[in-house]
């Protein structure tokens, strides 16, 4: 039996996930240098120990409507991950294709990339980012119409605005087996609305938000230890149905106490889609 074929089996690994400490202030993050005496970022980090099941042996029970994330083997023939022509040429269609089988929709726009290389993030000029860890779910009932708003033009995206839609990330290493800060995700089962907080995004020209969450014993994260580049989850960022089914999945990076010594840093690509029905 192989290292792999070992890890794959793990049961559960206890870590700490970076939740949001409870506060009276709304937290907030300017991404560049605010005005003077403005604090950049307000919003501090509750560092909670955490039980992460591997979630290998129920993935082919995991569902995007009920869990909020699914997972399954989807190759591409892709290699270029770290030329950010070539993805947005060839890898953004593949990925508008896959997500449009994944979920029935009508149409679905790929709009942005994170590709993650923490090594590389501090080069200058390099699109390459590190590893998000910060628990969150990287829309609101605010922020995702307006960015459905800003990426269709006016006449379409109130058209688009009358139906369900949909933003799904799609997430996979690019070197394999992935063990170096890996994926954690929260069961939206297992998410009471009490510990979902808003947070704003401050742009030079626009306000964002995201959802941050507050510690809660009863939620419940998955991860996949050892992932393969031929392996790929989908990530429900926020849908615009409100009939029960799951609307989002909160995430975030984490170190994983059973990771060998001298692994790799992490190095996965995540894509950005808004999918229509």
């Amino acid at each position: 039996m192989t290292q792999t074929h070992l890890r794959r089996g793990i049961e559960f690994v206890e870590a700490e996930l970076p939740y949001l400490a409870p506060s009276d202030t709304p937290p907030y993050r300017y991404t560049y240098d605010p005005p003077p005496g403005v604090a950049k970022e307000v919003g501090e980090l509750d560092h909670r120990r955490t039980r992460i099941w591997s979630g290998w042996s129920e993935s082919s029970a995991l569902s995007l409507d009920v869990h909020g994330f699914s997972i399954g083997t989807h190759p591409t023939p892709f290699t270029s991950f770290y030329d950010a022509d070539a993805i947005e040429r060839d890898y953004y269609p593949e990925m508008e294709r896959l997500v449009l089988a994944h979920t029935g929709a009508r149409r679905a726009i790929v709009f942005d990339k994170n590709v993650r290389h923490a090594p590389s993030a501090d080069t200058p000029t390099t699109f390459l980012g590190r590893p998000a860890r910060l628990v969150h779910n990287d829309y609101t009932t605010t922020s995702a119409p307006q960015r459905l708003r800003d990426l269709l033009d006016p006449a379409d995206a109130e058209a688009a605005l009358q139906r369900r839609y949909a933003f799904i990330n799609l997430w996979r290493p690019i070197v394999e087996p992935l063990r170096d800060a890996p994926l954690a995700l929260c069961d939206a089962r297992s998410v009471a609305p009490e510990t979902v907080v808003t947070s704003a995004l401050i742009y030079p020209d626009r306000r964002g938000e995201v959802y941050r969450l507050t510690y809660s014993p009863q939620h419940r994260w998955v991860y996949f230890p050892d992932m393969r580049v031929d392996e790929l989850i989908f990530i429900k960022c926020y849908d615009s149905l409100e009939d029960g089914r799951a609307r989002f999945s909160a995430h975030t990076a984490f170190d994983d106490p059973s990771c060998p010594a001298g692994s790799p840093p992490r190095q996965s690509i995540e894509i950005r889609t808004l999918v229509m029905w």
